[in-house]
């Protein structure tokens, strides 16, 4: 029989034993030495049946295929955008990933997205050498126009969002505010006015310093609940 050493959410060091025993399997940031799981770095644990994975506390953004991120448009040639997506490496977006428009040769491509914009889009590969391609093809992907751009871990991302969207949808509850969580830690917040964005902004604050506690969507709430006792009317999304 095998032993569980740890609980759920634990904050754990190299090291650390977090179980004894063959029943229990080491996933990611976990390792196992003779009969036992040990914690390969500072993280939070995650159980799932039998796996135990350490979550790091912190982390850098790792591109795959399909993520959908926000991006910072950084430079533009005569047939690309580059896109910072938070990663080392600006991505590439191509004309026929970037609009579905007719777009004459020698255009002039800022006229779509220029320095400074920011698009919500899709990697659509990632290369083996690491270079990423973007496209705006898709529900939802767009140039982003007003609003606020917040950066969090991206490590935390899930926290932000939640159980089948469960916290991100509160959050725009009780501010009334269009949120876009990008999976590169990029958070596009569009209220009806700055002190609803900065309610949203301090909730996903929240929600980043506390992500390892259990127990985490009643602590938002409470403190949305002390900040607005009434939800306003939800912000009309911008579509253009």
């Amino acid at each position: 029989m095998g032993n569980l050493l740890v609980e759920e959410k634990s904050i754990v060091v190299p090291g650390d034993v977090l179980a004894d025993g063959m029943d229990y399997l080491p996933a990611g940031g976990a390792f196992r030495e003779n009969d036992k799981v040990i914690s390969a770095q500072v993280g939070v644990v995650e159980l799932n049946g039998r796996l135990v994975k350490v979550m790091p506390l912190a982390g850098t953004y790792v591109p795959k295929r399909d993520d959908v991120v926000i991006g910072r448009v950084t430079d533009v040639s005569y047939s690309n955008w580059f896109v910072d997506v938070g990663y080392a490496v600006d991505a590439v977006m191509s004309l026929k990933d970037g609009t579905t428009d007719f777009i004459e040769r020698g255009a002039e491509l800022s006229e779509y997205y220029g320095i400074g914009d920011f698009v919500v889009a899709r990697i659509s590969n990632v290369t083996k050498s690491k270079m990423i391609d973007l496209s705006m093809k898709g529900p939802g992907l767009r140039k982003l126009l007003g609003g606020k751009v917040i950066t969090i871990c991206p490590l935390k991302v899930p926290r932000v969002i939640g159980k089948q969207g469960t916290m991100v949808s509160m959050i725009k509850d009780y501010t009334g505010c269009h949120i876009i969580v990008g999976q590169n830690g990029r958070i596009w917040i569009s209220g009806n006015s700055p002190e609803d964005e900065r309610l949203a902004t301090e909730a996903i604050g929240l929600i980043e310093r506390k992500a390892h506690i259990s127990g985490l969507t009643e602590v938002v709430k409470e403190f949305l609940d002390s900040k607005r006792p009434v939800k306003p009317a939800a912000v009309a999304e911008n579509t253009q």
